[in-house]
C-alpha cells in the first residue's frame, strides 16, 4: 500500500496513521511481548501479534486485580486501629 493514506484524513478531519508507521508499532509490540519475543519463528502474523497483545494486557490486569482484591478483602475483614492495620496502611504508602 502507498503512503497517501498518511496524508488523507477521515471525515472527522484525524489523519490517518500510514503503513509503514503500523508496521513498525507492531515491531515494537513484538519485541515487548514474552510469548512472541521467545518463539523460534521471526514471521508472526500482525494478526496475531494484536491477539497476543490483548492477551498479555489481560493477564497483566489479572497479576494486578488479584492481589487488589485480596488486599480488599484483608482490609474489609480487620479492626482499622489494629496493628495489622497500621502495618498496611505503612505498606501502601
Amino acid at each position: 500500500m502507498s503512503n497517501r493514506r498518511s496524508s488523507r484524513q477521515s471525515a472527522g478531519g484525524v489523519s490517518r496513521i500510514s503503513d509503514d508507521q503500523i508496521i513498525e508499532l507492531v515491531s515494537k509490540l513484538r519485541q515487548l511481548l514474552p510469548e512472541i519475543r521467545n518463539s523460534r519463528s521471526d514471521k508472526v502474523s500482525a494478526s496475531k501479534v494484536l491477539q497476543e497483545t490483548c492477551n498479555y494486557i489481560r493477564s497483566l490486569h489479572k497479576e494486578v486485580d488479584d492481589p487488589s482484591d485480596r488486599l480488599s478483602q484483608l482490609l474489609a475483614t480487620i479492626d482499622a486501629d489494629s496493628a495489622e492495620a497500621a502495618i498496611i496502611r505503612s505498606l501502601l504508602m
